[in-house]
C-alpha cells in the first residue's frame, strides 16, 4: 500500500508574523489575491512582546523570539515559496509545512533550517511519529548539542527588544535625527499612503505619514476598525502596491514632521521611491502641506502625477486641466525687466521690443491688514498709498526693484489665471535670473507669501513645493512678514502739487546739492515723479534748461484726451527707459508756482537734459544760458539739428543775414509801464500785485459779494470743499468774505489762496461756502511776478529773508511802477521804478545795499539793465554791505564746488 503525497501549494510570502507563524499570498488564476495565515507544524517558537492593550499588559519578547522572526524574515519576505497543509489538525488555523526553492525534491524545509538554527524547540511526538517529526528531533539534537540559538547555555546574551512603543514628543524626536535616514523596517500598512514601522537599532515603534501624497483611504466602523462593507474606489489596489514592496522590508525612513502625533517622512527603498510610483500609478495625489517638509524628491512626485493625470490613470481618469494651456515660444522667453508693480508683477521688454506684463506665480505679495474698530476716523480715511502704508511693501518692491531691473531674465510660463471678477487675465510665470528663482528668494526673505490651492487646482508654480519649503524656513526665522516685531513704517511726506510743502522742502534740496532719488513714474519727456529717500518724499520734478514735447495726456476734469505733441510719446519712452524705477541724482535750482522742483537729473553720470537734446527730442530753454550746463547743451543742440533729428527733421538753418535782422530788431527794450499796488511777497521773492486802475472794480465786486452773502448767508459746513476749486471763504483778521482757490484739504482744515489778494491761510471747512456762479467768471485781481536779472542769496537764510523784508519796506503801501522784461513759463519777471521818478530802480537799489545778486541775462535788449545792476553790485562789493559782508560770496560758486556757472 502506497503513501498518499500532500498537495503541495504555491505563494508569495506576504509577511512574517511570529518565528512560526507566516502570511502566504496565493496566485490565483483570476480574481484578486488570497491570504493565508500558515503555522509551522510540529514546532514551537518563541513568542514575540506584544503592545498593551485595553484588555491586556504589555508583555516582552520571550528569548530568541525576534531573532527567529527575522530569520524568517529576511529569508522568505517577497519570495515564492511552495507549501503544504496538514489535514489531521482539528483546529481553525492552518497548519503545514514552508519550502523555498521551485520543485519539492530540491526546496529548503523552512521548519527544518528555522530547528537547525536552534530558533524553535519540536513538539512532543504523539502515538505516530513519522519520519519528517523524527528528522526535526534529530535536528534539535545537533543544535543543543552545538549549543547554537536557544540552547546557548550563557542566556544573558539573549538578543530580546526594548520597544519604545509611545514616544512622548515626537516634534523633539524628529529634531533629534536632522532628517538623517534611520534604519527601519515596515511592519504594517494602514493604507496606501500610511505605515507603522520599528526604528531600528533602538525599537522605536512609530505610525508614518508617507511626505508628499495621500491615497484613498478605508472607512471605519464603530469600532475604529477599517470597514469591508464601504467601498472606496482604489483604496485596496494602493495598499497592494505598498504591501508588495515594503511591508517588512529593511528601509530607511527620514523624518521630515509631525501630524496629529502621526510621523511626516520619506521612505527610502532601493528598488525605488513608493510614493512616485503611487503617484504615477495614479493610486495616489500630491499632497501641498506635507510635501513642503521635503527636502529632496517634491519636483518627481509632481512629474510623477502630471504622468498619471496625462494618461488619465485610476484617480484621474475623470481629470480635466484647468486653465488656459500655453505651449510653444509662449511657454518660455526671455526679456529685460523694465518696471516692477508692486511686489509680484513685472514688464519685461521682449526681443521684438513688445513690453509684457506677467506676474509672479503662486505667491502673494503683503496686503493691507483689515482696519482696527477702534482706529480713528481720521487715520482711516487719509490719503492711502499701499506701495509705503502696507508693511513690506516697499521691501518687496525694492528687493526685485534692485535686483531685476534693467536685467535679462529668464521666464517660463507656468499658467494662465483667466479673466474673473473685474480682474484682467494674469500670465502667471516662474522668473529667474543667474539660475536663481525671483519668486522663491522673495519668499525666504518674508516679502511674499503662498497662495493655497484646493487639492484638485493644477495652475500652480512648477517650483510650488520649492516656495512652500521656503516659506516654512522664513516662518521659522521669522523673517519679514512672519516677524512680529519691527515692522517697517514709512512716513512718506508727499510733496507733489502742496505749495506750502514744497517750500519747506525746498532749502534742504538745493543746499545738499546732488541728491540720491528713485524714479517712480515718468509723466513726460521731461516730468518726473521722484522718491528721494534721504528726506523721505515724493516730489514732482521737472527737467531744467529744456523744452520737450509732451505726449497724450488726459484733459482736466475728465474732459477727455489732450492730444500730445509731435515727438512727445518717443520722448516720453526715452525717459522711461533710461530713468524709470532706476537710481538716479538729481540738482534742484528752484520751484514753480505748483510746487514742482526744477532742476538736473543724472543717470549712471549722464545728464538726462543733455541725452534728450542730443537725441533730437528736445530744445534748449532761454533759461538754460545761465546754467553751467547751457554748453553742453547748446553743442547737442546744433548736432541734433546738423543731423535732422526728431523734432529737428525740418529745420532750415536760419539766413545769416535773417538773423543778423532779427538780433537787431529785438534789442532795444521795451518799456510799458503800468501802475500796481505790491499787496504780497513770498519768501522766494515772488510777489502779488494789483493794477491800480482796477481798484474800483474790486472795491465794486467785493461790495456786491459781501451784500450777497449778508442776505443769503451760507449754512456753515453745508458745502463741502475740492481741491482746485474757486469757492468762497472768509478771511480770519476780518470774518469777510473772499474769493479763494482751494489748494489742499486735511480732515476739517482747508488751505487756501485768496486770488484777489495773493495771500494765503489755513481756515476750517465752516469758513467755506459755495461761491455764486456770477463771482466766478471775473478774472482775478492779484497777479503773480518775478523781479527781472537778480536772485536771492543761495546758501543763507539769513540774508534771503533781509532781502524781502527791505523789498516789502520799501514798496508797502504806495504804487509802483512796473515793466515786464521777459518771461518764464508763465511767470513775468519785471522790473519796478518809483511813480514820481523813473529814474529810481527800486531793485537796483537793493542790489546796490548788497541784498540781492545780478542774474547776469544774456538777452542783448538786457545787456545795459545788467550793466547798471552790475555796477550797484560792485559799489556793494566794495562798502561790504550785507550779502559781501565777508567778501566775494561768488567764489564759492567755483566748479571745484559743483556750482560753476
Amino acid at each position: 500500500m502506497t503513501t498518499q503525497q500532500p498537495k503541495v501549494n504555491r505563494g508569495i510570502v506576504k509577511q512574517v508574523l511570529s518565528g512560526d507563524t507566516i502570511i502566504i499570498r496565493g496566485q490565483p488564476k483570476g480574481g484578486p489575491p488570497k491570504e493565508k495565515t500558515l503555522i509551522l507544524s510540529n514546532i514551537i517558537a518563541p513568542k514575540l512582546g506584544r503592545r498593551a492593550t485595553a484588555n491586556s499588559e504589555e508583555t516582552k519578547d520571550e528569548p530568541y523570539a525576534w531573532d527567529a522572526r527575522e530569520f524568517l524574515r529576511k529569508k522568505l519576505i517577497g519570495e515564492e515559496v511552495l507549501f503544504t497543509l496538514d489535514k489531521a489538525q482539528n483546529t481553525s488555523r492552518e497548519y503545514g509545512c514552508i519550502y523555498l526553492g521551485k520543485d519539492l525534491a530540491t526546496a529548503e524545509n523552512v521548519t527544518e533550517s528555522l530547528v537547525a538554527e536552534g530558533l524553535a524547540d519540536v513538539r512532543e511526538a504523539g502515538r505516530s511519529a513519522s519520519p519528517e517529526h523524527a528528522k526535526l528531533i534529530e535536528l534539535r539534537d545537533h543544535a543543543r548539542t552545538a549549543e547554537k540559538g536557544m540552547w546557548a547555555k550563557t542566556s544573558t546574551q539573549v538578543s530580546g527588544r526594548d520597544i519604545k512603543w509611545v514616544i512622548e514628543n515626537p516634534r523633539n524626536f524628529v529634531d533629534k535625527f536632522q532628517q538623517k535616514p534611520i534604519k527601519a523596517i515596515i511592519e504594517h500598512v494602514r493604507d496606501g499612503s500610511t505605515v507603522r514601522a520599528f526604528l531600528l537599532p533602538d525599537f522605536y515603534h512609530i505610525t508614518l505619514m508617507i511626505s508628499g501624497i495621500r491615497c484613498p483611504g478605508f472607512k471605519l466602523d464603530a469600532d475604529g476598525k477599517p470597514d469591508p462593507t464601504a467601498v472606496v474606489p482604489y483604496a485596496d489596489e494602493a495598499k497592494f502596491v505598498v504591501e508588495s514592496m515594503l511591508l517588512q522590508r529593511d528601509v530607511e525612513i527620514v523624518l521630515e514632521s509631525v501630524n496629529n502625533n502621526n510621523f511626516v517622512g520619506s521612505i527610502l527603498h532601493p528598488k525605488g521611491n513608493i510614493a512616485e510610483v503611487l503617484l504615477k500609478q495614479g493610486f495616489a495625489r500630491c499632497v501641498d502641506w506635507s510635501m513642503a517638509f521635503m527636502t529632496t524628491g517634491a519636483d518627481k512626485l509632481r512629474a510623477a502625477e502630471k504622468v498619471a493625470k496625462e494618461k488619465k490613470l485610476r484617480l484621474w481618469k475623470d481629470y480635466q486641466a484647468t486653465g488656459p494651456q500655453v505651449t510653444g515660444k509662449e511657454k518660455e522667453f526671455s526679456g529685460i525687466v523694465v518696471e516692477v508693480m508692486n511686489g509680484d508683477a513685472l514688464n519685461v521688454r521682449l526681443p521684438d521690443g513688445r513690453v509684457k506684463k506677467v506676474f509672479l506665480a503662486s505667491i502673494r505679495p503683503p496686503r493691507q491688514a483689515d482696519a482696527k474698530p477702534d482706529e480713528a476716523p481720521q487715520q482711516r480715511n487719509k490719503v492711502f498709498r499701499p506701495l509705503y502704508d502696507i508693511p513690506w511693501m516697499f521691501e518687496a518692491r525694492e528687493f526685485l526693484r534692485k535686483k531685476l531691473i534693467g536685467k535679462r531674465v529668464n521666464v517660463v510660463v507656468d499658467y494662465i489665471q483667466t479673466a474673473r471678477d473685474n480682474f484682467p487675465e494674469k500670465i502667471c510665470c516662474t522668473v529667474t535670473i543667474g539660475g536663481v528663482n525671483v519668486a522663491e528668494a522673495m519668499v525666504s526673505k518674508g516679502l511674499a507669501t503662498v497662495v493655497r490651492y484646493r487639492q484638485d487646482d493644477d495652475q500652480r508654480s512648477s517650483h510650488y513645493d520649492e516656495l512652500l519649503a521656503a516659506e516654512m524656513k522664513a516662518a521659522k526665522s521669522g523673517n519679514g512678514l512672519h516677524s512680529k516685531k519691527n515692522i517697517p513704517n514709512h512716513r512718506v511726506a508727499d510733496v507733489s502739487g502742496d505749495l506750502n510743502k514744497a517750500k519747506q522742502f525746498l532749502p534742504f534740496l538745493q543746499r545738499a546739492q546732488r541728491t540720491e532719488a528713485i524714479v517712480e513714474f515718468v509723466a513726460s519727456g521731461s516730468r518726473l515723479r521722484l522718491y528721494i529717500p534721504k528726506e523721505t518724499c515724493l516730489v514732482t520734478f521737472l527737467l531744467g534748461g529744456i523744452n520737450c514735447p509732451r505726449g497724450s495726456r488726459p484733459g482736466p476734469g475728465n474732459t477727455g484726451i489732450v492730444e500730445g505733441e509731435p515727438y512727445g510719446e518717443e520722448a516720453l519712452a526715452f525717459t522711461k527707459e533710461k530713468c524709470l524705477q532706476r537710481e538716479v541724482e538729481i540738482h534742484v535750482e528752484s520751484m514753480d508756482k505748483a510746487g514742482n522742483f526744477i532742476g538736473w537729473l543724472w543717470i549712471e553720470g549722464v545728464n538726462l537734459s543733455v541725452a534728450l537734446v542730443e537725441t533730437g527730442l528736445a530744445s534748449v530753454h532761454p533759461t538754460a544760458e545761465r546754467s553751467e550746463h547751457y554748453r553742453a547743451l547748446k553743442t547737442a543742440e546744433d548736432t541734433a539739428k546738423a543731423k535732422k533729428l526728431k523734432i529737428w527733421k525740418d529745420y532750415v538753418e536760419e539766413n545769416e543775414e535773417e538773423k543778423k535782422i532779427e538780433e537787431e530788431r529785438v534789442v532795444e527794450r521795451k518799456i510799458d509801464y503800468q501802475k500796481v499796488l505790491i499787496i504780497e511777497a513770498t519768501p522766494d521773492l515772488h510777489f502779488y500785485a494789483q493794477m491800480v486802475d482796477q481798484g474800483l472794480n474790486l472795491e465794486q465786486l467785493m461790495q456786491k459779494m459781501r451784500q450777497e452773502f449778508t442776505t443769503n448767508p451760507p449754512l456753515p459746513g453745508a458745502h463741502t470743499p475740492k481741491k482746485g476749486e474757486l469757492c468762497a471763504a472768509r478771511f480770519t483778521l476780518d470774518r469777510e468774505w473772499y474769493r479763494a482757490k482751494v489748494e489742499k484739504i486735511s480732515g476739517s482744515n482747508v488751505s487756501v489762496f485768496y486770488v484777489d489778494y495773493g495771500n494765503r491761510e489755513t481756515i476750517n471747512v465752516a469758513d467755506c461756502a459755495k461761491l455764486p456762479a456770477e463771482y466766478s467768471s471775473e478774472k482775478y485781481f492779484a497777479q503773480e511776478y518775478a523781479l527781472a536779472c537778480v536772485q536771492l542769496p543761495k546758501n543763507d537764510n539769513d540774508y534771503r529773508e533781509e532781502a524781502v523784508k527791505a523789498f516789502i519796506s520799501d514798496v508797502e503801501n504806495r504804487p509802483v511802477l512796473l515793466n515786464v522784461e521777459y518771461r518764464i513759463g508763465n511767470l513775468p519777471y519785471v522790473t519796478l521804478v518809483e511813480v514820481n521818478d523813473q529814474e529810481e530802480d527800486i531793485v537796483k537799489n537793493l542790489i546796490k545795499d548788497g541784498l540781492l545778486l545780478v542774474d547776469s541775462r544774456r538777452e542783448k535788449r538786457l545787456q545795459k539793465l545788467v550793466e547798471d545792476y552790475k555796477a550797484a553790485e560792485e559799489v556793494a562789493k566794495k562798502n561790504h554791505l550785507n550779502v559781501w559782508e565777508y567778501g566775494d560770496i561768488r567764489e564759492d560758486d567755483a566748479k571745484e564746488f559743483g556750482l560753476g556757472r
